[in-house]
């Protein structure tokens, strides 16, 4: 019978997604950390619907190093109502072993019985197959591979060799550090679970990164999952299956315009029709738009964004086309027209830097939809 288990990392149990503007009428920080929480329950849903009896977060399983006594506990009592599953948690680069030890030491005094902090670079038996060789981090800037270890690590004849990291294969990580890309072979592992990247990769047949199971960053474009890995015996190639786990999908949606294009139209067409309460969405808007236009555009995101979780327009790449009908619109002659007229000259002045023209070409936009509005 194959040996299964979950592989997963990166929960960051715990963070507060300041970085998401909170409206005043919403709680999405509030429904992003209870999603974070969640998984948990989710993650031992996957163990039990497919016979796994191990769970390996492969780090980060909270977000900070000293999260507070009811994330901790919460979370240590969401794992024990997993029966029938073991948990094993590494210390990752954000609950480093240095910088959390009381986290750790907590862990290890308050966790129940099927949840174990890996915090020696030793292998620890799983049930009478396999072994699992983990490289808890020490610090969160280690300087150098944190899996350089496992060559050196011995198991017994016929025992499945399954590593546990947190590191960057490639040059993505905070500290810069490199996992040998070779590892598994240097290694002799028929599985190497790794965390630190929070989008789903697969690096090689025996080496993959899981991702977070629930995500947090508009990057990897698709909901957070873990992996069911089966293996039929020291040797074989690893089976993976994806299990969906994430509530919440961060999606980015580019939005090109052309000149007398419909912008609202365009929009409406660009926005996922179902779903929203539990999207994230990021529109990048491109190209060209004259004042109408960029007016209409912002009138429908503000009336499309309560749909969403949350919500952003971005028009950094949009470019400002002016025209004459539009400053007459404001006003043919008066104060209004020569605000307009100056903001214009702004907006097209290159002796201005491109922030300052920005400047201009929005409060022009503003002025506006202002008059626009008041005639209305």
């Amino acid at each position: 019978m194959a040996f299964r288990f979950i592989h997963a990392s990166d929960l960051h149990i715990g963070r507060k997604f300041a970085n998401i503007p909170q409206p005043p009428d919403g709680n999405i920080r509030g429904r992003l950390m209870e999603a974070r929480h969640a998984v948990i329950g989710k993650l031992a849903e996957a163990a039990r619907s497919r016979g796994a009896a191990h769970v390996l977060l492969a780090g980060d399983t909270f977000d900070t190093a000293t999260p507070s006594a009811p994330v901790i506990r919460q979370a240590l009592g969401a794992m024990a109502e997993a029966e029938g599953v073991t948990w094993w948690l590494l210390p990752g680069n954000h609950d480093n072993m240095r910088d959390a030890e009381p986290l750790w030491d907590t862990i290890r005094k308050d966790a129940p019985s099927n949840v174990i902090a890996v915090t020696e670079t030793a292998p620890r038996e799983l049930g009478d197959s396999a072994v699992l060789l983990p490289c808890p981090v020490a610090y969160r800037a280690l300087g150098s591979d944190p899996t350089e270890a496992l060559p050196g690590m011995t198991s017994a004849e016929g025992l499945l060799r399954i590593g546990l990291a947190h590191g960057g294969v490639t040059d993505f990580t905070e500290a810069g550090d490199t996992i040998a890309p070779d590892r598994d072979r240097s290694a002799r592992l028929d599985y190497l679970a790794l965390g630190d990247w929070h989008g789903r990769l697969t690096v090689s047949d025996r080496v993959h990164y899981s991702g977070t199971p629930e995500q947090d960053r508009f990057k990897h474009g698709q909901r957070g999952v873990c992996l069911c890995v089966s293996l039929d015996g020291p040797g074989a190639v690893p089976a993976i299956e994806e299990v969906p786990t994430g509530s919440f999908l961060w999606q980015e949606v580019a939005l090109p315009l052309t000149a007398r294009q419909d912008a609202a139209a365009a929009l409406a067409d660009a926005l996922p029709a179902t779903g929203r309460r539990d999207i994230l969405l990021r529109v990048a808007a491109s190209g060209w738009a004259n004042l109408p236009q960029q007016v209409s555009l912002q009138n429908a995101a503000a009336d499309a964004a309560p749909d969403f979780a949350h919500f952003e327009l971005r028009t950094d790449a949009l470019g400002a086309l002016f025209e004459a009908a539009d400053l007459d619109a404001i006003d043919r002659a008066g104060a209004l027209r020569m605000a307009a007229d100056g903001l214009m000259a702004d907006a097209n002045a290159e002796t201005l830097s491109q922030a300052d023209r920005d400047v201009a070409a929005d409060a022009l936009a503003r002025l506006y939809a202002y008059v626009r509005e008041e005639a209305e």
